[in-house]
This record gives C-alpha cells, structure tokens and sequence, in this order.
C-alpha cells in the first residue's frame, strides 16, 4: 500500500515522496469516532512549500476502487492528525 501511496503524493504533488513510518490516528468528535485509520508520513524532495506530507487510502463505498488522501505538511497542517482534520474539513465544505 506504501507505494501506492508514495505514487498518489507524487502524482498529486509533482515531486518525490520517501516513506518515513506510519501511525495511527482516531479523530473524535462530540465523543464520537469520526475516522480511524492509519497514516503514512512520507518526507518530500522538491516541492517548493512543503517536507513532508501524510497519505492514506479509504475504500470507495459500492466499489473495489480506493480513494487516496495526500496531504500536506504546511499550515495549518502540522501532523498526522491534523492532515486528517483538513481532509474531514475539505469534504464536508465539497459536500
């Protein structure tokens, strides 16, 4: 899954992504789990704002097909949970 996303971060974000680890992360909210999953960091040559950035994949309902999320290390964003935060954030503003 690594390499699918390191692809997804340098298709989307036109430079080269080197995987560092991955973590866990549980974003609640009003005491409710919201999204649970785990996030690949990933440090970043050559693009022009950002280190690093975090990656993960989430199945499309009703398909086998796989949704890729890569985000961003630049503010707001400071860490994996936040990069999730942003992500939750950007899809509710879409909907």
């Amino acid at each position: 899954m690594n390499n699918d996303l390191k692809v997804a971060i340098e298709s989307q974000h036109g430079c080269k992504a080197t995987f560092v680890h991955e973590m866990p992360v549980v974003e609640t909210w009003q005491g409710k789990t919201v999204w649970e999953g785990v996030v690949s960091v990933f440090d970043l040559t050559g693009h022009p704002q950002a280190k690093r950035a975090y990656a993960w994949s989430e199945p499309i309902g009703g398909s086998t097909k796989r949704r890729f999320f890569a985000v961003l290390h630049v503010p707001p964003v400071d860490s994996a949970l936040t990069a999730v935060k942003a992500s939750i954030v950007d899809r509710q503003r879409r909907k």
